[in-house]
């Protein structure tokens, strides 16, 4: 190929010459493409401005949820995993509590999705009667005694029992009464996880069919439910399986458990 100046030649284009400015174009083009990739990636990552509230469950801390938080995180979502006095206070009291860490963290978020184990479902019931969010996001609850448990029935005149649980283990029986069976259907996208392992014969014997060692697993369900699993693990347990927590990462993102039943 010959470079012509004012209709004279005046150089001589080589194969060399000419692979050089192939691969300049090449790379400039690679350069631009992961540059526009990058920019769409971080766009959808920020977008994705979503926050997961973690409550844990009676006499335990939020050190009951690292596992399932740091899984979270890990594939992108905001995380608020705050520690409450579960045995010092009534659930009203807590779900009081709910509203100041919501109000602190969330209010802005694109949608608020909530997980909790035991007691904490309950204390989100309470709230979410009372109070109503525009950005609700999705909501598992993981063996919460949604109709109250048996156990709470049998030991709440211990003295023992009144002094470690405090207030709130007085709450949860399954009498009409009870907190749980006073709140009625949910209306929230609510995904339900239980288990039927139970490591303690001894509360099992006071609880009517399967269950994890604290609630039954007929207890756990609740009208209004978009979805349930029983899942082989224990009540204390069970936000730290592997299985529990994919299962908590499908509902929140897709609405579903994965049932292997139906796949």
């Amino acid at each position: 190929m010959k470079i012509y100046k004012q209709g004279k030649p005046i150089a001589s284009m080589d194969n060399q010459t000419r692979r050089f400015r192939l691969q300049s174009f090449y790379n400039k083009c690679i350069v631009c493409l992961l540059f526009f990739l990058f920019l769409t990636a971080s766009a959808a990552f920020a977008e994705k401005q979503e926050t997961i509230v973690l409550l844990h469950g009676l006499g335990r801390t939020s050190a009951s949820m690292y596992f399932l938080k740091t899984q979270l995180e890990d594939i992108g979502y905001t995380v608020v995993s705050e520690s409450y006095a579960s045995t010092d206070g009534s659930i009203k009291e807590h779900a009081d509590w709910l509203s100041t860490i919501i109000n602190d963290c969330c209010v802005e978020s694109e949608k608020i999705h909530f997980v909790t184990h035991s007691l904490g479902g309950i204390i989100l019931r309470l709230h979410l009667k009372v109070k109503q969010y525009p950005n609700i996001g999705r909501v598992v609850m993981l063996s919460p005694p949604n109709k109250g448990s048996q156990v709470a029935d049998f030991l709440k005149d211990w003295d023992l029992f009144q002094f470690v649980m405090g207030p709130s283990g007085q709450e949860i029986g399954t009498g009409p009464d009870s907190i749980p069976n006073k709140l009625g259907p949910v209306g929230f996208e609510l995904g339900v996880i239980t288990g039927d392992v139970s490591f303690n014969p001894l509360t099992s014997l006071l609880i009517p069919g399967p269950d994890d060692g604290k609630v039954s697993v007929e207890s756990a369900r609740v009208k209004g439910m978009k979805d349930f699993i029983v899942l082989p693990h224990s009540h204390t347990f069970i936000m730290n399986s592997q299985e529990v927590i994919d299962q908590v990462i499908s509902f929140l993102e897709t609405g579903n458990f994965s049932h292997p039943d139906k796949d």
